[in-house]
C-alpha cells in the first residue's frame, strides 16, 4: 500500500498546487476530474504506439544503440506519442468549454491531463521496481511531466483567445512539449547506454537530463506568472465593469 501512495501522491500534489494557483476564476471540479481521468486513459493509446515502435527498435538493434537511433527513440517513439495523446485529450474535452475563459485555464487543464498520465505511468514503474524508483520519480519524472504540461497549456491558453494565430500557437504547444520531453528522455536513454563501471559520461548525461528538467521548470514558472498576471487584470476589469454597472 505504501508504494501505491508514493506513486499517486506526486501527481495529486502538483494538480492541487496548480488548482490553488487558479485563485481568480476556478474551474468546475467535474471538468478537472474528467481531465485527470482522460490523462490516465491517454496512457493506453500512447503505450500502444510505443509497443509498435519497440518492434522497429528490435529489428534494428545496432542502429538504435547509436546517438541518432537513441534520439529517434526519445523524440519520435516516446515523447511524440505521449504528448500528442495528452494534447488530443485536452483539445477534445476542455479546450472548447465555456469555462475555459482565461489563458491560465490552459495550464490548469493541461496539468490535470499531464498528471493523470504521469500517475498511471508512476504506478506502473513503482509497482515493478519498488519504492526507490518512486522516490526518484517524485523528484524527476513527475515534475518533468508537469513542466511539459505547463508549457503545452501555456500555448493552448494563448491559442484559445487568438483567432488569428490559434493553429500556430496550438502547434507550438505540442512542439515544445515534445521537444522538452524528448530532450529529457534523450539524455536518460544515452545515460543507460553509457553505464559502465569507470565511465564518468553516465553521470554527465544524467546531469543533462536534470538541466533539461530545470530549464523546463524555470520556463513553467514564468508561464504561470505571466498567465496569472493576465487573470488578475481580467478580474480587476470585470470587477470595475460590474461596479460601474451597479452605479448606473
Amino acid at each position: 500500500m505504501n508504494w501505491l501512495i508514493l506513486a499517486i501522491a506526486p501527481g495529486v500534489a502538483i494538480s492541487a498546487y496548480i488548482i490553488f494557483k487558479d485563485q481568480y476564476n476556478r474551474e468546475p471540479r467535474r471538468h478537472l476530474i474528467i481531465s485527470f481521468l482522460l490523462g490516465m486513459l491517454s496512457v493506453f493509446p500512447a503505450l500502444g504506439l510505443e509497443i509498435s515502435a519497440s518492434q522497429i527498435i528490435s529489428n534494428f538493434p545496432a542502429f538504435f544503440k547509436t546517438t541518432a537511433g537513441i534520439a529517434i527513440h526519445a523524440y519520435f517513439f516516446v515523447a511524440l506519442p505521449e504528448e500528442i495523446w495528452k494534447f488530443w485529450m485536452l483539445l477534445w474535452y476542455a479546450y472548447r468549454k465555456k469555462e475555459f475563459d482565461e489563458p491560465f485555464d490552459g495550464i490548469v487543464y493541461a496539468v490535470m491531463v499531464g498528471m493523470g498520465f504521469a500517475t498511471v505511468e508512476n504506478i506502473s514503474y513503482v509497482s515493478q521496481y519498488g519504492l526507490m524508483t518512486g522516490i526518484m520519480r517524485m523528484f524527476l519524472a513527475v515534475p518533468a511531466h508537469a513542466s511539459f504540461a505547463i508549457i503545452m497549456g501555456y500555448f493552448m491558453g494563448k491559442a484559445r483567445f487568438s483567432a488569428k494565430n490559434e493553429q500556430f500557437l496550438l502547434f507550438l504547444g505540442v512542439f515544445w512539449a515534445i521537444a522538452f520531453h524528448g530532450s529529457y528522455d534523450f539524455f536518460l536513454f544515452l545515460q543507460e547506454s553509457h553505464k559502465t563501471g569507470a565511465d564518468n559520461t553516465s553521470l554527465l548525461l544524467f546531469l543533462g537530463a536534470v538541466i533539461s528538467l530545470i530549464t523546463g521548470i524555470i520556463l513553467s514558472k514564468k508561464a504561470i506568472k505571466e498567465h496569472l498576471q493576465i487573470s488578475a487584470l481580467q478580474n480587476i476589469n470585470q470587477y470595475n465593469a460590474e461596479d460601474n454597472q451597479s452605479i448606473t
